[in-house]
């Protein structure tokens, strides 16, 4: 199964073209059973860079939301317009009203920007699931993911509130990932790893019962981690039968840093403007 993937929205842009960076995170792929957008920003770079890029998201056959966060749905009502109507998958928490972070002493809304209401009249057709989800031949989305690996913490600057209107620790629950079954192995694309990269991995082996991954591309979420979290989770990629790795995002330099060291070619930066083939 060939697959082009083609990162639209990152923190870091790697081109002179016009294309510009934003604290985001959306990927266009390409495959054999039709285009699909995975994530759409923040809101800002979505549509300059799909020009600059010279990808028609009116082409697009599928838009796929990994959680509710601004920063990964800012851009979906300039994806529906473009594409619609089109089906949006996601878990059933995207429209979560009480979604916040808090940073140095002050909180903020993080939640999506539009209403239903608004991306339906659009073209916007939701469909919502929890479960291992099989979208197009061989391409499957987790769903609701497993929360198994010990060390794979919740992260408290994230809140929601709960019914007695006390704020308390997102889990986001609604943290899901692509999986993609190729010839060459799993491509896993992740939105934020809120679940743990680890537990995605694992459930995506599992589900799937192929070990070999190809690659896994995204965020990770090392870079709010605690230290300790951060080391075990390190470590624990090393394990995996896999070919690549590119991060991009809340990943954090530094921890990406570390990753280039261990990986090395098996390593890369999922910056705007990186394409990666299948």
């Amino acid at each position: 199964m060939g697959i082009q993937a083609k990162v639209l929205c990152e923190n870091y842009v790697m081109s002179n073209l016009g294309a510009i960076a934003e604290h985001g995170w959306a990927v266009h792929l390409e495959t054999e059973h039709g285009n699909y957008l995975f994530d759409t920003g923040q809101g800002k770079g979505l549509i300059n860079n799909a020009r600059v890029f010279k990808t028609d998201l009116s082409k697009v056959k599928g838009i796929i939301i990994s959680h509710h966060h601004v920063d990964h749905t800012g851009g979906l009502l300039d994806a529906v317009i473009e594409a619609g109507p089109v089906p949006v998958y996601s878990h059933p928490d995207l429209f979560k009203v009480e979604s916040y972070i808090t940073r140095k002493g002050k909180r903020f809304q993080i939640g999506v920007p539009f209403v239903r209401e608004l991306l339906e009249s659009k073209g916007a057709e939701f469909k919502f699931n929890t479960d291992w989800v099989e979208i197009a031949p061989r391409m499957f989305l987790t769903g609701q993911i497993p929360r198994k690996t010990p060390y794979e913490e919740v992260e408290l600057v994230i809140q929601t509130k709960n019914k007695d209107g006390e704020f308390i620790p997102d889990t986001v629950d609604d943290d899901l990932a692509l999986v993609i079954d190729t010839d060459k192995g799993l491509f896993i694309v992740l939105g934020c790893a809120h679940a743990g990269i680890i537990n995605t991995m694992n459930y995506a082996i599992e589900k799937t019962g192929k070990s070999h991954i190809h690659a896994v591309i995204g965020g990770t979420h090392l870079w709010p981690v605690g230290e300790e979290q951060r080391e075990k989770t390190i470590e624990a990629l090393q394990e995996y039968d896999m070919d690549f790795i590119g991060v991009s995002h809340c990943t954090g330099l530094m921890p990406a840093m570390r990753l280039a060291q261990i990986f090395k070619d098996r390593f890369f930066f999922c910056n705007v403007g990186n394409v990666f083939e299948v």
